[in-house]
């Protein structure tokens, strides 16, 4: 399969913009009046954009449906880890797993439905950065290194089935908008060290011209640390550039995106084992986790990731006050992995040529991933009378190229991987092409003052096709010289859905909203691939062809009430619940291999209760967030999770996704110069992958693996030196708290010490928590 040309990162790269930036910061000339945002303090109407072209906007309180809108400034003041970190702690109904390890591979959910870097997690969360889809075509994953946090001005959160924002938004949608030389003028620079060896680099120039309407933006970062795990080091860099004009109402831009990433995640780590006694009971052993908090279970565990992206926009007014917005977009990535795992059953005759004979016991799992998508969208938006409309049209398209090979190997005392003499071995590929045309309406009717009504309806139509290349074996067993082709799959998709919700002011500042949207979800190449249970597949991919999927079928109904008496305070309580037809589950052989396949499964459901209060008292700022989801399967079946068949019916709970989670933030102004804050989270239990009805094996033994709950103290302080030049520091984990964010039944060939035995034992895996960590920055702005 031929390779797609990649643009790359040089490490020249930040050093030269940071030189360039501030040559030219002495010279900025004044910015044109029509390109400044408004004073601060100044009372303005928050206006949100209700699909990936936010058109003229819609008064987030005419909605009818709860919204989050972040500006960066809240952002820069939160100090998080990045966007998934302040997310987690800020956001209700957010909530991060740290199944990977790595603070850029975060497993993001939101009212239980993930955006996550996890190839076979079930998606559910379109994120969007300036109206361009991020979700990539293989697997709808989402890449969180390659996201330009420096250069974002604002994030948008709706929630729901809401169909504008296109098919795979079930359990709402993330807008991300990049600023621009206008909006960030001068030069910004912001730096921090810290534990496990953190570095990082943040710069920036912005710059418009008086009086032309040209300007311009380019920034870079670059990140690197050790890791507080084993084997974690990582590394990021990213360059980010914008090019625009605004002449009177009309204005059009040019931005480009490059990034290379290498992070290692390094998963899951025993806890403890267990053994069944003779009387039934259960015996829990500590294993290497309990001895070893930063230990991994094995490694190498590498994923490179690079990404560059062009995106054209034109804003264009039209008569009768209406707007016209145009975008066209490109987007190249590639996504190299490296595994190392533990052997899968018995290698034919081949011992992997050494180690006196002896079979493999470990394999090298490699895979090769090329992504080129591109599309066009077109969106008019304007006010007739009582109604605020919006129309438009969208086309995605994207072309996969994935390659796996497998080497057998041996395990060495640090529990790595090192090959063997055989050479590595293609094991399956796939070329695939996914093409998505949507058409949608949307309707804000004042029927009276106090009273709106929004209707929106959606046109999808979607087509998925891949060639797959797997081996095939000969007469004799043995496995063919070569991957085969199998003839081509051409699956095709046809939607319509709509919503519908009512707004009503009651006075004093009381809104009280009610609304119901369809979305659906279409399976994905990866999913198209993997879906016959007599041909399991390893994840990344192991592809075979397949049976069809259907696609998932979501219904929201979401009813709240917010009250904002004033200004500085404000308060939304929403209940939501969110059904799944035929959703698309992932039921797996081996939860330590990830061999298994994709099917429908007849209905889940998400519901729950999302509250959130926000007040400023003087210097003080807080905000407090609480949400209660009980995420269920609706159904009787068995399904493979992990290292069994669990036998699930409606009501049992799905793992990993806590019931309650409470956050609380503050931010006390002490002086002009000096404020401290803090964020505090606690989280109940989650139910572990594998024990979801309770037992821990076939055999009917029963033992409740629940994870425990935790509760976190971070801590922060920006201390204004002079003008424009900012110390920070802060505390993250403040005591220390041992913790996990995720489990799974699974087995080990491990002893407690992490030495290999080859015997096989039952026990629970986690995701640990990272321990207290400290960092100091210096952020300046000129």
């Amino acid at each position: 399969m031929p390779s797609m040309p990649m643009p790359r990162v040089h490490s020249i790269a930040l050093p030269s913009l940071l030189c360039t930036a501030l040559q030219a910061a002495a010279q900025s000339p004044a910015v044109p009046a029509d390109l400044v945002p408004p004073p601060a303090g100044t009372q303005r109407v928050e206006v949100i954009g209700t699909s990936p072209l936010p058109g003229q906007g819609i008064d987030r309180n005419l909605l009818p449906y709860s919204t989050q809108l972040v500006r960066r400034a809240a952002i820069d003041e939160a100090q998080g880890d990045n966007l998934t970190d302040y997310m987690a702690r800020r956001l209700p109904g957010m909530q991060a797993n740290d199944i990977q390890g790595s603070p850029f591979q975060s497993d993001l959910t939101f009212r239980g439905y993930r955006a996550s870097g996890l190839l076979g997690a079930a998606q559910g969360l379109s994120v969007y950065l300036d109206g361009v889809r991020m979700n990539e075509p293989f697997g709808d994953v989402v890449n969180w290194d390659l996201l330009p946090e420096f250069a974002l001005d604002s994030m948008a959160l709706v929630p729901g089935a809401n169909p504008a924002f296109g098919l795979n938004t079930l359990g709402g949608a993330i807008s991300f908008t990049t600023t621009n030389g206008a909006l960030r003028p001068g030069v910004a620079i912001e730096a921090n060290i810290g534990s496990f060896g953190r570095r990082q680099l943040e710069a920036s120039y912005g710059h418009a011209e008086e009086g032309s309407g040209w300007h311009q933006f380019i920034g870079g970062s670059t990140f690197e640390e050790d890791g507080w795990r084993d084997f974690s080091a990582g590394r990021v860099n990213q360059v980010f550039a914008k090019i625009g004009h605004r002449g009177g109402a009309r204005s059009w831009s040019v931005s480009v995106l490059g990034g290379r990433s290498r992070l290692v995640g390094n998963g899951l780590l025993p806890a403890y084992t267990l053994n069944i006694t003779d009387g039934g009971s259960v015996e829990r052993e500590p294993d290497l986790y309990a001895a070893q908090r930063d230990a991994v279970f094995t490694h190498p565990d590498v994923t490179r990731n690079e990404i560059g992206a062009l995106n054209v926009q034109l804003d264009q007014p039209l008569a009768g006050g209406a707007r016209l917005e145009l975008l066209a977009y490109l987007r190249d990535s590639r996504r190299d992995t490296l595994n190392g795992d533990g052997a899968e059953g018995d290698d034919d005759d081949d011992d992997g040529g050494g180690d006196d004979g002896d079979a493999p016991n470990a394999v090298f799992n490699t895979t090769a991933t090329r992504q080129r998508s591109w599309g066009l969208a077109a969106d008019v938006s304007g006010s007739s009378g009582a109604h605020q409309w919006q129309a438009g049209i969208t086309f995605d398209a994207g072309r996969v190229g994935f390659d796996q090979s497998e080497q057998p190997g041996f395990f060495d005392d640090s529990r790595g991987v090192r090959p063997g003499s055989d050479a590595p071995r293609a094991s399956v590929a796939v070329d695939g092409d996914a093409r998505a045309l949507g058409v949608y309406a949307s309707d804000t009717w004042a029927i009276r003052s106090t009273t709106h009504l929004t209707a929106t309806l959606r046109y999808n139509r979607a087509q998925v096709s891949n060639t797959l290349q797997t081996l095939e074996e000969d007469g004799d067993g043995g496995a063919a010289p070569a991957l085969l082709a199998k003839p081509r799959e051409r699956f095709s998709y046809r939607t319509l859905n709509p919503a519908i919700g009512l707004a009503q002011r009651l006075g004093s500042g009381f809104t009280v909203y009610g609304n119901i949207a369809r979305n659906t979800r279409i399976p994905t190449v990866i999913e198209l691939g993997c879906a016959d249970p007599q041909e399991p597949c390893r994840l990344p991919a192991g592809l075979q062809s397949d049976p069809y999927l259907k696609p998932v079928r979501s219904t929201n109904v979401e009813v709240g009430v917010r009250w904002r008496p004033d200004a500085a305070h404000s308060i939304e309580v929403s209940a939501f619940r969110i059904d799944n037809h035929d959703d698309i589950l992932f039921r797996s052989v081996s939860a330590t291999s990830q061999l298994g396949y994709f099917q429908n499964f007849p209905r889940t459901r998400n519901q729950g209760v999302d509250a959130q209060w926000q007040g400023r008292f003087g210097a003080l700022s807080m905000q407090a967030a609480y949400s209660l989801l009980d995420a269920t399967y609706e159904a009787a079946d068995t399904l493979r999770i992990g290292e069994r068949n669990v036998a699930v019916r409606p009501g049992t709970r799905q793992a990993g996704l806590p019931r309650h989670s409470f956050k609380l933030a503050a931010d006390w102004r002490t002086s002009p110069a000096f404020s401290i804050g803090g964020d505090m989270q606690l989280v109940s239990g989650r139910v572990l992958q594998g024990n979801e009805d309770g037992l821990i094996d076939d055999g009917g033994s029963r033992a409740d693996l629940s994870l425990p709950g935790y509760a976190l103290l971070h801590l922060r302080a920006a201390w204004r030196l002079r003008s424009g030049i900012e110390l920070l520091m802060r505390v993250n984990n403040v005591f220390d708290r041992r913790y996990e964010t995720y489990g799974a039944l699974a087995e080990t060939v491990f002893d407690a010490n992490g030495v290999l035995t080859g015997d096989e034992r039952d026990a629970v895996f986690v995701a640990p928590g990272a321990p207290r960590s400290g960092f100091v920055g210096l952020r300046a702005r000129f």
